[in-house]
Order: C-alpha cells, then structure tokens, then sequence
C-alpha cells in the first residue's frame, strides 16, 4: 500500500535557471511536478531552445497556469493563448512565449522531468 507523501515546490528537489525563466521540481511516487516562472520576454526558441538542442520543444506538458499569459504555436502553425485558471495539454512540437508585462506561472505535472536539460 502506498503512503501520503508531502513536498513543497517553496523547497524543490531541484531548480533548473534558464535565461528569463527558472523550473522548480519536486517528486512523489514517481510523479514529477515542475513550477514554471518565466518573466516577460522569455521565449522557448530563445532560452530553452538552445539548451535542449531540438527544433522545437519536445516535453509534452499537462498544465494548470497561475498567473500570466503565454502563447504556444505548435509545428503545424496552430497558436493558443493560456491565461491565469486555464488548463492545457500541450504536446511536444511547439514554441511558447510569454505574452505581455506579467510574468507566466505555471505547474505541469508530464514535461518537466527532462525539461531544459543540456543535451
């Protein structure tokens, strides 16, 4: 049988720091939660893009968004905007912007685990 576990993202397991933009995870029971904080003008294709070395992003994200407004263009030309409330399932194959002054706070609970990490 499993047991209740507690963490908090206040103390992560880890924090990963990009330009613009830092993720900060934790893990229970093989799930990786990851907070999201990019600040206005944080662009994938230009913080993270060079990190992960891919054409586009390639995590698949399962997101409830805080705070912010983002846009997400995936491959095929397709763009939505996601806002403070909204949900979201992402798939790989996209690039992301934060939209306007405020900075874009998000948790995502399938992409994170690979996320930003040099390759």
């Amino acid at each position: 049988m499993s047991q209740m576990e507690k963490k908090s993202l206040n103390s992560p397991d880890e924090t990963r720091s990009f330009p613009k933009g830092k993720l900060e995870l934790v893990t229970l029971d093989g799930v990786t939660f990851g907070k999201m904080t990019l600040q206005p003008g944080w662009k994938w294709s230009e913080s993270v893009k060079p990190i992960a070395k891919t054409k586009s992003c390639e995590a698949p994200h399962t997101q409830y968004h805080v705070s912010g407004r983002m846009m997400v263009k995936m491959d095929d030309g397709t763009e939505k905007e996601f806002g403070p409330g909204d949900v979201s399932i992402i798939p790989p194959g996209h690039d992301a912007w934060v939209v306007g002054n405020d900075p874009v706070v998000s948790i995502d609970i399938t992409g994170m685990s690979k996320y930003a990490i040099p390759k």
